[in-house]
């Protein structure tokens, strides 16, 4: 028979661990609702698991007995933020509402209320789990007592306590004692972190074996313990949780009521909670008939217009269960999946292949889905030795091709722009394609880090996939995908067929709810899948000779520049090891350290050595050795060896799902980052040449992101600069320094080019000092004569930054969102960053958008000119084009008029263009 269950819900962490890991969500009304959200919804998980007994224990207010045992515990503990303060009432009131029973003893904490009733529950042989985020209460852990949190979906008893800290739970308190605790203004030990706490006790056992030793440690490490013995028995007391506090309730006292539904809708719909809303009044007025939460908590999230990653515990069972999939070996079985794909109105599929780069790699097989659970994976090239027999890859990929072709027939995928580049290549051009689950994912929170799939079904399905690993290995011993046997083989391509549906029927109901976020997905990023795949097939001509040739002068000029370093330096070194140059720098020349590696070494990097370039020749030269070195390897070396044997041109790739701005990136080759205001930037750029007949052109927007914050900001003298067409930074100039724009000279442009584009990424007096070689306060006095002159602009800024504060997020012109997580962070210096990235991310976001807009348009446009002309690459706010010499004119107007009409600013979109033999002339 199971023992009974009490739950104890440490109710002070939740609060607060939902206050800070959420954003700072509110209602319509202004009301913060963020750590009110977290907390309900981990209330609402527990209430599934219908525990004997439970109860939610809150801090009281007053001081406990620990501030008398010490004057200064916690005292360096900020006061609670006033935003946080206010969701206390409503939070305990829904607890109230919700039939738990609430916990609050004056004198002591919540943790020494929950230790005692959880030793007294473990004597009476109830099992007990505590539901917090706080690493104290591992020292309560027995057979009885099990810690979990539910925000991360983790559990810890004995075994795992000591896994996760390297101590038994009874060593806890010692552990906890030794480290100190900054946020309790703990003591312990200073420098000493959790290693060392962990190998103290492995050697001497217990706090007192330590103290004892102490004698024995050596370093500064232990002077420190042996300074700090005389507080360690304080320390010891402060972070032990109390477990026999007077309690007028046991255990068996605490069950839960039935919920007071009427006043549960009451607060939710005050809150906007509106999945927990939903769900109360379908259910049938009972706490067994609640859900855990919501299947999809966007609902609330949505209202509340944030992003919240789902904890594993919150999401709906359904979705991780294992599909049932089909082998198709026969053609019977394969005309059966015919007919489910010619009738369904949705088709999730993918490719398997043998390897990474569609204009290469040949397919293996193709897999679908039409519903959740059901998905089909059919083989056509494994070639392993005994492989059963195939249906024909060409008689297979002829009868799909007509469904794959159907604009009409809606087609899903993730990243289904490799799918579409491999199947170009035999004679498919996809259409239709309607949705990707990794856009979808990437619309809805372009800050989360990862957009693959795995990570994806993890995150929204609570679903562990096959990976690509399990099945082909890893390494050195990885085999081709051809090459794993076909049971393994179908269960990994189909479920990749079926989770991609899943994903879909998770996340685009919440894109759905959100109008600006809908449009951008269907608008933008998803018109642009067909767009940058056209792109990609293309290519670009390279000239490899002109190339291998600036490879090798590349090569001769380092030569000269490590000969120039001996001789500053002294001696013989590596240029290309930090660690000599350290020495070279730091410890022989005596340069000052202006920056620290994250272990406190000097450090080499870009930013250090600029630091030290007006100190010393050595650092500029070595600055200068790190860039051509960086153009010859990823370049003029690298380039001449991607040009494909088929094509004879060089295919990038271009990531959409990358950049939280919106920003496209691209990699083999990376085109984003050739210099191209060095010399040697523009001779690689030499080396991108027309083919015989055809001519290069490029289209770049000028000043776009300047003119999107005089849209932006409303600034009239911004405004009217751009619409009088002046030269913007003499404009800027002839206000900061007072003089006629004729009279501006090229300090001073330089200076308020600066503060235009640097204001734009929140740069500092600092910064701007640092950039022009001013002291700081010159480069105060600059930004605020600007401020003075664009009152605009200095308003926009503080009302975004504001609005970030509340929202967690700010918007593009065309309703993308940035989700800025440490923008209400305490730590001042991310708290800072989040707030210049606020500032800068409406701008380079709406360009980002403003060159996707057009990229779609121009393509369009092309569609009937493509034996004229097409577009081949996309480079920051640059479109580049091969032309039929005898069309550049027209198509030059055409791609001018579009680009300029990609979006309807305040201001004017100037397009500038150029044509060439080469990417160089043409710029």
């Amino acid at each position: 028979m199971s023992r009974p269950v009490l739950y104890l819900i440490d109710g002070s962490s939740y609060l607060y661990r939902a206050f800070h890991a959420l954003p700072p969500l509110t209602n319509r009304h202004g009301e913060p609702t963020g750590a009110l959200f977290g907390v309900v919804n981990m209330l609402r998980a527990t209430l599934k698991a219908r525990p004997a007994y439970a109860a939610f224990v809150q801090d009281a207010s007053g001081p406990t007995f620990r501030d008398e045992l010490y004057a200064d515990y916690k005292a360096t503990r900020a006061p609670m933020p006033d935003d946080l303060r206010a969701q206390i009432e409503p939070m305990l009131a829904i607890v109230e509402a919700l039939g738990f029973p609430i916990l609050r003893v004056s004198g002591v904490e919540a943790d020494d209320v929950i230790g005692t009733l959880a030793r007294q529950a473990a004597a009476a042989d109830i099992e007990v789990i505590i539901s917090t985020g706080d690493k104290d209460f591992a020292q309560l852990v027995n057979s009885h007592i099990t810690l979990v949190n539910t925000m991360t979906n983790t559990r810890l008893d004995e075994a795992g306590v000591f896994e996760k800290f390297g101590v038994r739970p009874d060593q806890i308190v010692d552990y906890l004692a030794l480290m100190g605790d900054s946020v309790d203004n703990i003591p312990g030990v200073p420098k000493c972190g959790p290693k060392t706490a962990v190998k103290w006790l492995s050697e001497f056992g217990t706090l007192n074996g330590v103290i004892e030793n102490a004698a024995k440690v050596g370093g500064k490490i232990g002077e420190s313990l042996r300074e700090a013995l005389p507080k360690l028995p304080l320390s010891y007391q402060l972070a032990t949780i109390k477990t026999d506090v007077p309690l007028a309730q046991k255990a068996t006292d605490l069950v839960l009521r039935d919920a007071d539904n009427t006043q549960l809708r009451e607060l939710y719909a005050r809150y906007e909670f509106n999945a927990a809303l939903k769900d109360l009044n379908t259910a049938e007025n009972s706490v067994d008939a609640m859900p855990s939460a919501p299947a999809n908590i966007g609902g609330d999230v949505a209202t509340a217009n944030v992003s919240v990653p789902e904890p594993a515990s919150l999401l709906d069972p359904e979705l991780s269960r294992k599909g049932s999939y089909d082998l198709v070996l026969t053609q019977a079985q394969f005309d059966t999946w015919l007919q489910k794909l010619d009738a369904a109105e949705l088709i999730s599929f993918d490719t398997e292949t043998t390897g990474v780069d569609p204009m290469l790699a040949e397919i293996v097989g193709v897999s679908f889905a039409v519903e959740t659970g059901s998905a089909a994976y059919v083989p056509l090239t494994h070639d392993y030795p005994g492989a059963p027999l195939q249906l024909d890859r060409d008689a297979v990929l002829a009868a799909l091709k007509p469904l794959l072709e159907n604009p009409d027939k809606a087609k899903l995928g993730q990243h289904l722009k490799y799918d579409m580049n491999l199947l170009s290549r035999y004679g498919i051009t996809v259409r239709g394609v309607r949705y990707d689950s990794m856009l979808e994912s990437y619309v809805w929170n372009s800050t989360a880090s990862r957009h693959d799939m795995d990570s994806l079904a993890k995150k929204y399905l609570g679903y562990n996939t096959i990976h690509f690993e399990d099945v082909a290995g890893k390494g050195a011993k990885q085999i081709l995908f051809s090459q794993v046997d076909l049971d393994r083989a179908g269960e990994y391509a189909a479920e990749d067929a079926d989770i991609t549906l899943r994903l879909h029927q998770t996340l685009w109901p919440k894109i759905q709810a959100e109008t600006g976020l809908a449009s951008v997905l269907t608008e933008i990023e998803m018109p642009l899948v067909p767009v940058l795949a056209r792109i990609e097939q293309s290519g670009v001509l390279i000239d490899a000779d002109k190339l291998r040739k600036q490879s090798s002068e590349l090569a001769s000029r380092m030569l000269e520049q490590q000969q120039q370093a001996y001789t500053l330096a002294g001696r013989h070194f590596s240029l290309d090891s930090p660690k000599q140059l350290q020495a070279i720098l730091y410890d022989e020349l005596k340069l000052p350290t202006t920056l620290k590696t994250p272990t406190g070494q000097p450090s080499t990097n870009e930013e250090a050595l600029e630091g030290l370039a007006h100190l010393h020749e050595l650092p500029r030269l070595i600055l200068d050795y790190r860039s051509l070195a960086k153009l010859r390897s990823t370049y003029t070396i690298k380039l001449p060896e991607q040009i494909n044997p088929h094509t004879g041109r060089v295919h990038t790739s271009y990531h959409q799902a990358v950049a939280a701005t919106g920003r496209l990136s691209s990699s083999d080759p990376n085109l984003q980052n050739i210099p191209i205001r060095t010399e040697e930037g523009r001779r690689i750029r030499q080396a991108f040449i027309a083919p015989p007949g055809w001519r290069i052109v490029a289209a770049d927007y000028s000043q776009i992101e300047l003119r999107i914050m005089a849209h932006l900001s409303q600034d009239t003298g911004l405004l009217a600069a751009f619409h009088g067409n002046q030269d913007v930074h003499r404009a800027t100039a002839a206000e900061v320094f007072g003089v006629p724009p004729e009279l501006v000279d090229g300090d001073q442009r330089r200076a308020a080019k600066a503060i235009n584009f640097g204001l734009m990424y929140g740069m500092s007096a600092f910064g701007l000092a640092r950039q022009l070689g001013i002291d700081r306060g010159e480069a105060a006095r600059y930004i605020k004569r600007y401020f003075e002159r664009y009152p605009g602009v200095q308003e926009f800024m503080e009302s975004v930054r504001a609005q970030a504060h509340r929202d967690g997020f700010v918007e593009t012109v065309f309703g993308r969102r940035l989700y800025l997580n440490e923008i209400n962070s305490r730590n001042q210096g991310l708290r800072a960053g989040a707030e210049r990235a606020a500032i800068n991310a409406p701008m380079q976001g709406t360009a980002a958008d403003i060159i996707k807009r057009a990229m779609i348009e121009v393509d369009s446009w092309l569609g009937d000119r493509s034996a004229h002309a097409r577009m081949i690459m996309q480079v920051h706010d640059e479109l580049v084009f091969e032309v039929r010499a005898e069309h550049v004119d027209d198509i030059v107007a055409g791609v001018r008029s579009r680009m300029a009409a990609a979006a309807e600013l305040h201001v004017p979109l100037v397009v500038d263009i150029g044509s060439g033999d080469n990417w160089d002339e043409a710029h």
